[in-house]
């Protein structure tokens, strides 16, 4: 049965479909605008899940939210594809990324986005606010500086889910030149054919 994922427009989502892009696994897009005045997802999607975000998936009458479970979820459906590394310290580097990027690395950044809607004192927070994401930043690059992955030699899904945030980082965040070896990243997740593919697929994407 085909994957049906409930897609907003330069969200989270798009990491759903590059996964499933990746796995080779049947899927159909519903796409969604965004609100031009607020930014924010469309009442539609309320009649997908009562959170009323993206992303969403529906699967042979199952409804999935947050992206991370959802990543789990297609991994689990792919037998294991792109899941964690058989080698304990792999493994345990790709449990820690999964759930950094939406637990540890994107809610700063997520609060410099609002921040910087808010006229003259929200441009003074976000100065402070930036060395707290300066810690992140050096925190991936030592990482990304150890091994070509997140989870080591391979390419994983905890490779999707740090996709996002490090793609918001360089587009607002700090990330640039001066971090090499996760601006090498970045170029070289771009540069999937499967990557590529999710584009084509999901419509409007400012970070990539």
């Amino acid at each position: 049965m085909t994957i049906i994922v409930h897609h907003l427009e330069n969200s989270r989502s798009q990491r759903v479909l590059w996964l499933l892009e990746e796995l080779g696994l049947p899927y159909a897009v519903e796409r969604y605008r965004r609100n031009k005045a607020t930014m924010l997802a469309p009442p539609e999607l309320k009649a997908v899940h009562p959170l009323g975000k993206s992303p969403v998936i529906e699967d042979d009458g199952l409804v999935v939210a947050e992206t991370g479970a959802i990543i789990e979820y297609l991994v689990d459906k792919a037998d294991g594809r792109l899941g964690p590394p058989a080698h304990r310290g792999s493994a345990l580097h790709y449990r820690h990324f999964l759930h950094y990027a939406e637990g540890s690395l994107m809610p700063p950044l997520l609060v410099k986005l609002v921040l910087g809607r808010i006229p003259l004192l929200g441009k003074a927070a976000q100065k402070k606010l930036q060395p707290m994401i300066d810690v992140h930043l050096d925190y991936v690059e030592a990482q990304l500086g150890e091994r070509p992955w997140f989870a080591g030699d391979a390419f994983t899904a905890a490779d999707v889910m740090m996709s996002f945030p490090l793609e918001a980082a360089r587009s607002r965040g700090g990330l640039d030149a001066s971090r090499p070896a996760t601006i090498a990243w970045l170029d070289k997740i771009h540069a999937r054919p499967a990557y590529q593919a999710a584009l084509a697929k999901g419509g409007p994407y400012a970070y990539a």
